[in-house]
C-alpha cells in the first residue's frame, strides 16, 4: 500500500495554496499527495462565475500553480480519482478503483456541492448549476447565441452569472424568493441600489418567485412559477446555495455536523486530520461562534493555515471573514459578520457606484461593505473588526478611524 506523509483530499483552492505553503516550508519530493476528482489541477473558483464564464480567461490562466509545479517538486497529483471512503483509525483512503492510499496526516478539502431544485423537470439538461470547471464550461457553451435566460436565486453567484449573461446581450429574468436581493446580507437600501443598477441594464427581477416546474423541449424551456406565471427562455441557471460535501466521510470516525467539525486549530476530533475550505465547520475565535464559510479567501487562508499545521506550526486560526465580488463594472468587498448589529452607518451615495456600509454592535465594528472606496476605508475595516476597537457611529460617519 502506498503511503504519503501528507495527503490532501480534494483538488480545489485549499490544495493549491496548501501546496504552495508546504513548498515554501521545505516540502521534500514524495511527501505530498493531492487526490482530486477534478480533471484539471487546482484552480481558482471565482473566475468560474466571472472571467472564465465570460470567455476572458482560459483554463491555464485560472490554475493556482502551473501544471509543472507539482511534478517538478515531487508532489503526486492524482486527478480524476474518486474516493469511496476514509478510515480515520487505519489512516487510509478507500478508492473507488485501485488500492487504498495510506497517510500520516490528512487535510480534508472536499468542498461543497450545489443545492438543487426538487421539482418536476429539474434534470441537468433543463437546469444548470455552477460549481465546477465543467459546469462553467457547459454554461459558457450553452450561453452562446441565446436570447433569454432565467436565473434562480439572488445571492452572489446568481448575481455574477446574471451580470455575465446580460453583458453578452442575453435578456435575463432573476427569480428572487424573498422581497429583495441578498436579503440575508444586504440592508434594504443596498438591495435597492443593486436592483436599480441591474434593472437599468435590462435585467428583470421577479420577487416572491418560487419555481414549480421546468419543461425542457429541445432548446426551448418553460419555467412555471407557483403563482401561475410562465417564462419562456433558452437557459436556466440556479444559484441557490451549496451543501458541504461529506458523504465520503460517513462512518469514518471523523466528527460531522454542518460540514466537518474542527477546533480553533482546524483539526478534527482525530489528531493529525484537518479540514479546510467550504467543508470546514470551524470555531471563529473573533466572533465566538461556529461558522462554515464558502468563499475564496477562506479557502486560501485555511489551506495555508493547515499547511503550517502539518509542518508543526500549531496556531489558532484567527481571521476576519472576507468576501469580494465583481458584477458589471462594480467591485465590492465585505468583511465580518453583521449578525446582532445594533447600528448601521452609510458613507457615500447608495444611488451611486461608490459607497460603504458599516455595522456596529455595542460600539464596536462587526462588519463592513465597501465598493470603490478609498484605501483608508478598505484598510480600516478588517483592522478595526479584528481589534474590536471601540468607536461610535459618528466616528464612522466622519471617517475617524482609531489607531490600533
Amino acid at each position: 500500500m502506498t503511503k504519503s506523509k501528507y495527503l490532501i483530499l480534494g483538488g480545489g483552492m485549499v490544495a493549491g495554496y496548501a501546496a504552495q505553503e508546504l513548498v515554501e516550508r521545505g516540502l521534500k519530493p514524495g511527501e505530498l499527495t493531492i487526490v482530486s476528482a477534478d480533471s484539471a489541477p487546482p484552480f481558482e473558483r471565482p473566475p468560474l462565475s466571472k472571467g472564465f464564464l465570460a470567455g476572458r480567461d482560459d483554463e491555464a490562466k485560472i490554475w493556482i500553480n502551473p501544471e509543472e509545479f507539482y511534478a517538478e517538486r515531487g508532489i503526486e497529483l492524482l486527478l480524476g480519482t474518486e474516493v469511496a471512503g476514509v478510515d480515520a483509525v487505519r489512516r487510509v483512503l478507500r478508492m473507488r478503483s485501485g488500492p487504498e492510499r495510506a497517510f500520516d496526516k490528512l487535510v480534508i478539502a472536499t468542498g461543497a456541492r450545489p443545492r438543487t431544485l426538487d421539482i418536476p423537470g429539474s434534470d441537468l439538461e433543463a437546469i444548470q448549476y455552477l460549481r465546477s470547471l465543467e459546469d462553467s464550461r457547459r454554461i459558457r457553451a450553452r450561453a452562446k447565441g441565446i436570447k433569454r435566460a432565467v436565473v434562480v436565486g439572488s445571492g452572489f453567484i446568481a448575481m455574477e452569472v446574471t451580470s455575465v449573461l446580460a453583458q453578452k446581450g442575453v435578456e435575463v429574468t432573476v427569480l428572487v424568493r424573498d422581497d429583495r436581493v441578498w436579503k440575508n446580507v444586504f440592508t434594504p437600501p443596498m438591495s435597492q441600489s443593486f436592483e436599480n443598477y441591474f434593472s437599468k441594464r435590462g435585467v428583470r427581477f421577479l420577487k416572491h418567485a418560487e419555481v414549480r416546474e421546468v419543461r425542457n423541449k429541445d432548446a426551448a424551456k418553460t419555467v412555471a412559477l407557483k403563482d401561475g406565471q410562465r417564462i419562456q427562455c433558452d437557459l436556466v441557471v440556479a444559484g441557490i446555495g451549496v451543501l458541504p460535501e461529506t458523504e465520503v466521510l460517513l462512518d469514518s470516525g471523523i466528527g460531522l455536523g454542518d460540514g466537518v467539525i474542527v477546533n480553533p486549530y482546524l483539526e478534527t476530533n482525530v489528531p493529525g486530520i484537518y479540514a479546510a475550505g467550504d467543508v470546514a465547520n470551524y470555531e471563529d475565535v473573533l466572533f465566538s461562534k461556529r461558522r462554515r464559510v464558502e468563499h475564496w479567501d477562506n479557502a486560501v487562508e485555511q489551506g495555508r493555515h493547515c499547511a503550517r499545521a502539518l509542518s508543526g506550526d500549531r496556531q489558532v486560526f484567527r481571521h476576519v471573514p472576507y468576501f469580494f465580488s465583481d458584477v458589471y463594472d462594480l467591485s465590492y468587498e465585505l468583511w465580518g459578520d453583521m449578525t446582532g448589529s445594533d447600528e448601521v452607518v452609510e458613507r457615500g451615495d447608495l444611488a451611486s457606484s461608490s459607497f460603504s456600509v458599516w455595522w456596529l454592535k455595542e460600539h464596536r465594528l462587526v462588519a463592513a461593505f465597501t465598493m470603490s472606496r478609498p484605501d483608508e476605508e478598505r484598510e480600516a475595516a478588517p483592522r478595526l473588526i479584528e481589534a474590536k476597537t471601540r468607536l461610535t457611529a459618528a466616528d464612522v460617519r466622519d471617517g475617524r478611524w482609531p489607531a490600533v
